[in-house]
């Protein structure tokens, strides 16, 4: 072996070792492309004769930088922004001059460290594999144009420019303050499912410019969503009325609205609604604010998820989180099916206050603190609906024209309402675009 591969494998060996003595951030180094760097690592450092596996190594991590879109120093430093451990939790919570030192002085220590890593990028891999496999050119080197790279955060451009990456923490610690960790830090909404948060890549991107009409409904849930964001005492929230009214779309908008002011969106299904307890307490303490949102509630009966559902509305012996709301939308006024059998009548034996349950039931609603009512839409507010949505098409035709198929549409298929004035502008925009295309007319 001669002089210069042995300074390689040594250096080699020194990453390794700076990889595996990282006290708080081992999260770093545990997503795809930091095991194929971790990989590629060992495959230089006992490559077989014709390196084979060194190549195949390589192969992977550049599969996996491309796949992400993603140089190495990018991912190693957005990694550290989202990295969830006990220093970036317990700095959501406390003033990093309160933390204990021992954490405090760890941080800075894993920070170095991973400073180091950061050098190790893909040209200097590159060339290390062409020394092993004597190969006679340097395999291409994953890379992206400046110009290309979205910088998303100051900290972002500043850390690389650091002398010592440990002088970072104050800026990191109000990062971690303003944006959160893990998950919340990564996405905007989720979906609780199978007992766990899953982030949504790409949540529906409708606007509350997009929806008219509901005016009065649509400024009681902003003034209550303002209420949460600015940390006073927001209310829960019932959004009940017709079918197609808008209102799931105009709780999604929310997010489109106010994201940038921390608030996220959770959607949890009715079948999940007795986890609703254990959703609430993971949010406890974090920097975000939170709608948890419930589609389409009612209840067949007393079950479980009614019982979740009122302990989160009505409290418990726990105190329920500022931070925190519940914005269900529903079809019905009394949540919970009640049938003719339920009434008591005098010949009941069974239960000496059978009343009293039937009331339970039917005020179930009124355990939210404020019900917003959606009444079916007049002709006057669909055509308002369509005529908005219309001008944001750029559908070009006459406001006579417009009404009359509006009407014709609503008539043949499911009523006036929002979500049918969607419908038919989606259709006339396809409609009048395909027609155009046909006929070699240029559309504006």
């Amino acid at each position: 072996m001669t002089k210069s591969s042995n300074l390689l494998y040594s250096e080699i060996q020194f990453f390794q070792r700076q990889a595996a003595s990282l006290l708080l951030y081992q999260s770093v180094l545990q997503g795809e492309i930091a095991i194929a760097f971790l990989d590629l690592l060992q495959a230089i450092r006992y490559t077989d004769a014709d390196g084979r596996d060194c190549l195949q190594a390589y192969g992977n991590y550049f599969r996996a930088l491309a796949a992400s879109n993603q140089t190495w120093e990018e991912y190693l430093i957005n990694q550290i922004l989202v990295a969830e451990n006990p220093f970036t939790k317990l700095l959501q919570q406390q003033e990093l001059t309160k933390l204990p030192p021992a954490l405090i002085t760890a941080a800075q220590h894993d920070l170095q460290i991973l400073q180091s890593l950061y050098e190790c990028n893909s040209a200097v891999l590159s060339e290390w594999v062409q020394i092993v496999a004597h190969l006679p050119v340097s395999p291409v080197v994953w890379y992206r144009e400046p110009d290309q790279i979205a910088v998303e955060a100051s900290l972002i451009a500043s850390l690389p420019h650091l002398e010592n990456w440990g002088d970072a923490l104050e800026d990191l610690a109000v990062y971690y303050q303003q944006h959160g960790t893990g998950l919340f830090a990564q996405y905007r909404a989720f979906r609780w499912q199978n007992g766990q948060l899953t982030g949504i890549a790409h949540a529906d991107g409708i606007k509350l410019s997009t929806l008219v009409g509901y005016e009065s409904q649509k400024e009681a849930l902003l003034k209550n969503t303002e209420f949460l964001l600015s940390g006073e005492t927001a209310l829960h929230v019932l959004l009940y009325g017709s079918r197609g009214s808008g209102k799931s779309s105009l709780v999604k908008a929310l997010l489109n609205e106010y994201s940038e002011r921390n608030l996220r969106l959770i959607e949890v299904a009715k079948s999940e609604l007795q986890d609703l307890p254990q959703i609430v307490e993971q949010l406890r303490g974090v920097p975000q604010k939170f709608i948890i949102f419930v589609d389409d509630l009612s209840f067949e009966e007393d079950n479980d998820a009614f019982k979740a559902l009122k302990v989160v509305l009505e409290g418990s012996l726990t105190a329920k989180p500022p931070n925190v709301v519940v914005y269900a939308t529903s079809n019905r006024r009394h949540l919970i099916k009640e049938y003719f059998t339920d009434r008591p009548a005098p010949k009941d034996h069974e239960e000496v206050h059978a009343w009293d349950t039937m009331q339970e039931k039917l005020s179930f609603s009124d355990r939210f603190g404020l019900t917003i009512t959606f009444t079916p839409a007049d002709q006057k507010t669909y055509l308002q609906i369509v005529q908005h949505l219309a001008a944001q098409a750029g559908i070009n035709i006459t406001q006579q024209d417009l009404e009359y198929q509006a009407l014709q549409w609503a008539t043949r298929h499911n009523g006036r309402s929002g979500r049918t004035a969607r419908q038919f502008i989606d259709f006339l925009k396809a409609d009048l675009t395909l027609f155009a295309k046909n006929n070699n007319i240029t559309t504006t």
